[in-house]
């Protein structure tokens, strides 16, 4: 189109300045301009933005630790880092079945200690279901399968085809670990199907640390042991260990030759794409795992100071890690090493307190390393007493047939307590409990209640009787009574499992100082509660001190020591979980196979076989005027 002389366009009513006539004729230009920043801005903006960080959602990251060192140490390293990235951690102990189901459920996260192929029949039905993402292996070159030392190869045991012609210095036994874990259930398979002779074997379950425990004592006394064992760990420079051959149908070629991978929920990748790429990047080393662990276990530190120790050694290693990776406020990763929380006024306190620790817990270790390297001879002697008291007791228990001894369990409770109704609810029970398959765990159990509470006994009725006599003495008790009914039980098992290895042993010490206080509380309580008015009609007759005892103050004091005997039975029996994490036996075993494996049919099943027999117990011991009115 034209424009006319006057500057005027057709159809306008205004006449346009120059300026807006070159404005007009530059618009062609202008467009062309528009539309390639247009093409080009995404590019550009892309190219000028910092990588795109988390959604607030990612915050939280949730991790799994199985309980092993290794993965303890691997899952504290990675929270140090996403911890230094702006995330929050929470680390949960689960066994791994439910860590799978966890996953799948979408309470868990991360998993970073998915060993295979051990763990194939743990992991391959929640790939199958795409509920399970592999990431891919952080972890190459491992090992998992049994080992002994090298004192026991050079005696022959070198294969698995050997085990069993060591079989009486063995003590017909393997050490495994949590009862549940993979490991475990391969060594169980082993044995259920009769594979190298050894059908007539036990494994003794336990943990990690119970397991290695035995395995010092072992190489202390240069016994033959025969445990499940792994690379990395701290234990391969620790203990002097041959692999065994012949294991490769079991636990794989190369002496269970495995690789380490890491797993997460479905779709977490997707999700949080900035720890997925940290997730990716995570590889780990033999050697890097092993010192790692070694600061855990050997210099007693926590993971996380562990882990941060590590990483001030290895920063390297953690820039490759952290490359591609951002803060979760959208900073370069690499910023987040060796950074740490800014502290509040309220923090800083907290730290300054905790920099000036008092060494209650370093001088506990001190003190039972101390007992463990000087008394070795009192502990295996006590050892040796409490191991033939459990199996006089479990033999007695045994000697009969299984329907003859729940019969004369039945009659007898007939005759303390004549009562027909209870004799059969007792006969019923312990036939389905053998119904159940539990008969042999309820004799191991029941072995363990008995000597437990025979202990407790003799030895807390007499400390009752001389406290109700001797106040001072009771005000002295006092204290250590409170700290045995109320310090976890944990806390006194770990250095009885130090003192006395694996076994019956732990367990019963344990069980004993957990049910003690009850009968000196009840004896002290029953003594003193004897009515003054026959004290002093016994002493007016002429009577010692002893024949007031046994003729007027345990007479009157009798119902109250009774309930308190009877109390001790059932915090003894509260105890069998306890007693199968050290390897006790008993029904404990099933109970924790059944929550580490999520078997709600076994849990329930062997959970109300220990109802049973607590319900047993409780009725046949209880005083008489007391199960007349039940």
């Amino acid at each position: 189109m034209g424009n006319h002389a006057d500057g005027r366009l057709p159809g306008s009513s205004e006449t346009m300045s120059r300026a807006a006539i070159r404005s007009r004729r530059a618009r062609p230009f202008s467009r062309w301009t528009g539309c390639l920043l247009a093409l080009l801005g995404p590019a550009w903006a892309v190219a000028a933005e910092p990588p795109t960080a988390d959604p607030p959602a990612c915050r939280t990251v949730r991790l799994a630790d199985i309980g092993w060192t290794d993965v303890t140490a691997t899952t504290a390293l990675f929270a140090h880092l996403v911890r230094g990235l702006g995330y929050e951690p929470a680390i949960t102990v689960l066994s791994v079945p439910v860590t799978y189901a966890s996953m799948k459920n979408r309470d868990i996260d991360v998993f970073l200690g998915n060993w295979m192929p051990s763990m194939e029949a743990d992991r391959k039905p929640f790939v199958e279901d795409h509920s399970v993402a592999v990431i891919g292996a952080n972890l190459v070159g491992a090992k998992y399968t049994l080992a002994v030392p090298s004192y026991t190869q050079a005696a022959g045991l070198k294969d698995f085809a050997d085990i069993g012609r060591f079989r009486q210095a063995l003590k017909s036994s393997i050490y495994g670990i949590e009862p549940g874990n993979d490991g475990n259930r391969l060594v169980l398979k082993i044995i259920q199907e009769n594979q190298f002779g050894l059908g007539d074997f036990k494994l003794v379950e336990s943990s990690e640390q119970g397991m290695l425990a035995e395995v010092e004592r072992s190489v202390r006394a240069k016994e033959p042991i025969v445990f499940l064992a792994w690379d990395p760990h701290p234990m391969n420079m620790r203990f002097d260990l041959r692999y065994l051959t012949g294991g490769d149908a079991t636990f794989g070629p190369n002496f269970g030759g495995a690789a380490v991978y890491t797993n997460t929920r479905a779709g977490y990748s997707a999700e949080c794409p900035n720890i997925g790429r940290l997730l990716a990047n995570l590889h780990f080393t033999p050697r890097g795992e092993s010192e790692l662990m070694a600061a855990i276990l050997d210099e007693h530190k926590s993971p996380d100071d562990a882990a941060a120790a590590w990483l001030g050694k290895n920063a390297s290693v953690a820039r490759g890690w952290l490359e591609g990776v951002t803060t979760l406020d959208g900073r370069p990763g690499e910023q987040a090493l060796g950074r740490r929380p800014a502290a509040t006024s309220g923090a800083a306190f907290d730290d300054w307190v905790m920099s000036h620790k008092i060494p209650v817990g370093d001088s506990v270790t001190r003190f039972v390393d101390y007992l463990k390297a000087h008394g070795t001879v009192v502990f295996d002697g006590i050892s040796a007493i409490v191991r033939g008291s459990t199996a006089a007791v479990e033999a007695l228990l045994g000697f009969l047939p299984a329907p003859l001894l729940i019969a004369a369990i039945a009659l007898g409770t007939w005759a303390l307590r004549r009562s027909v109704p209870l004799a059969i609810f007792v006969a019923a029970a312990l036939l389905f409990i053998m119904n159940q398959g539990y008969w042999a765990a309820t004799l191991e159990t029941l072995t363990l209640v008995l000597v437990a509470a025979f202990l407790s006994t003799a030895i807390g009725v007499p400390l009752g009787i001389a406290a109700a006599r001797q106040p001072r003495l009771y005000a002295v008790m006092r204290p250590a009574l409170d700290l045995m009914q109320t310090l976890p039980t944990f806390v006194y098992l770990t250095p009885t499992l130090v003192l006395f290895g694996l076994g019956v042993v732990p367990g019963l010490i344990s069980t004993v100082i957990f049910a003690l206080p009850a009968p000196i509380r009840l004896t002290h309580l029953g003594i003193s509660s004897v009515p003054k008015p026959l004290l002093e009609a016994g002493e007016a007759f002429g009577a010692t001190r002893l024949q007031l005892l046994l003729k007027v103050e345990l007479p009157s004091a009798a119902p109250t020591i009774i309930a308190g005997i009877t109390q001790c039975i059932m915090l003894s029996l509260s105890m069998v979980v306890i007693a199968a994490l050290v390897g006790a036996g008993g029904l404990g075993v099933p109970v924790v196979r059944a929550l580490n494996t999520v078997q709600i049919g076994m849990g329930f099943e062997a959970g109300l076989a220990i109802v049973l027999l607590a319900i047993i117990l409780d009725r046949i011991t209880r005083p008489s005027d007391q199960t007349g009115a039940q």
